[in-house]
């Protein structure tokens, strides 16, 4: 499994520093509605060209999920050990 690296993921959700949860949340949200597979479905009636999009969709979904992990993960351990 590729693991990204905190700066990766914060590239891939254009998200300057400091990221809030909230600010996170709202980024994760929108590039899942952006990149969901389904979304490709009524794009085109070539059904190759669906599928082609379909699995772009599938692979960068999988990213945004391992990349919100990342910075999620990495929200909670700032703040657990705090200023």
């Amino acid at each position: 499994m590729n693991t990204l690296s905190i700066q990766q993921a914060l590239e891939l959700f254009e998200l300057p520093q400091p990221v809030s949860q909230d600010r996170l949340n709202e980024r994760y949200r929108k590039l899942l509605h952006t990149w969901h597979p389904n979304r490709y479905a009524s794009l085109t009636n070539n059904p190759k060209k669906y599928m082609v999009m379909y699995k772009k969709g599938e692979e960068k979904t999988k990213e945004i999920h391992s990349a919100y992990q990342v910075l999620k993960d990495w929200l909670h351990n700032d703040e657990i050990s705090g200023p």
